[in-house]
C-alpha cells in the first residue's frame, strides 16, 4: 500500500477494503476487530464465532490422540496451557524435548498450574469426591515432571489460584477448551476444539481468560 493511504487509517480512521483489513491484521499478527473494531458488525462476529467450533468432544478422554499431536507438533509461535494438574499430558514420551525445541526455535510457551494450597483448589478436590489434598498431591506430581523445563528460555511456568471454571490448552490459532463440570473429573467433562477466525469472538474470549488468569499468576517457586 501507499504510505500515505496507511497514514489515513491512522491519523483520520479511515477503513480500509476488508481484504486489506484481513491481510493487514495477517501481517501485524494482530486480530482484524482489534484493528478496526467499528468495521466489523455484531452479527457478522456471531457468524464467524459459529465457525470457530469445530468439534465438540463429549468428553475430553475422547479427544484423538492424533489431534494433541498434530495441535503441538505444528505449533510455531505458542504454547499456552492453563490446568490445576494436566497430568494427562505427560503421556507424550517426547513432550519435554519438544517444548524445549519450540522454544529454541522462538515459540513463547507459558504453563499454568495450580497452587497445591489454593482454597479454589482445595475445593476442587472436595468437590471431586477424591479427598481434601489429593488434587495438591498431584499438582506436587506434575511441578516435578515439569521441573526440567524451569530455566529454558522461552518457557514460563507459574502456578494460579483461580477457580477453574476451563481448563486451556492453546497451540498458535487452535485450541483445546475442556469446560469443568461440578462432580466431575475434567476427563469426563465435554471439550471443544476450537480455531481462531479473523473477526470471532469465541477463540478470543477464552484466549483473554487465560491473559487474566496468567497475569495474576506467581512464578513457580520449586
Amino acid at each position: 500500500m501507499d504510505p500515505k493511504t496507511a497514514e489515513r487509517w491512522v491519523t483520520t480512521g479511515r477503513v480500509p477494503h476488508a481484504r486489506t483489513r484481513q491481510a493487514v491484521a495477517v501481517r501485524l499478527g494482530e486480530n482484524e476487530r482489534y484493528l478496526w473494531p467499528e468495521a466489523v458488525g455484531k452479527e457478522r462476529r456471531e457468524q464467524v464465532s459459529e465457525s470457530e467450533l469445530l468439534h465438540v468432544y463429549p468428553h475430553r478422554s475422547a479427544v484423538p490422540a492424533d489431534l494433541w499431536d498434530r495441535l503441538l507438533d505444528q505449533a510455531t509461535e505458542r504454547v499456552d496451557i492453563l490446568v490445576y494438574v494436566g497430568m494427562f499430558l505427560t503421556e507424550k514420551p517426547d513432550l519435554l524435548a519438544t517444548l524445549r525445541e519450540k522454544a529454541a526455535n522462538g515459540a513463547q510457551v507459558r504453563l499454568a498450574f495450580g497452587d497445591r494450597d489454593a482454597p479454589a483448589l482445595i475445593q476442587r478436590s472436595l468437590d471431586e469426591g477424591i479427598g481434601e489434598r489429593t488434587i495438591s498431591a498431584k499438582v506436587d506430581h506434575a511441578l516435578a515432571f515439569f521441573k526440567p523445563l524451569a530455566e529454558i528460555p522461552g518457557i514460563e511456568i507459574r502456578t494460579h489460584g483461580t477457580v477453574l471454571y476451563n481448563s486451556l490448552y492453546r497451540f498458535d490459532e487452535e485450541m483445546i477448551v475442556n469446560p469443568h463440570v461440578y462432580g466431575k473429573l475434567a476427563s469426563h467433562a465435554p471439550a471443544m476444539h476450537l480455531r481462531r477466525l479473523g473477526v470471532g469472538d469465541l477463540f478470543n474470549t477464552y484466549a483473554e481468560s487465560f491473559d487474566s488468569v496468567w497475569s495474576a499468576a506467581a512464578p513457580c517457586t520449586w
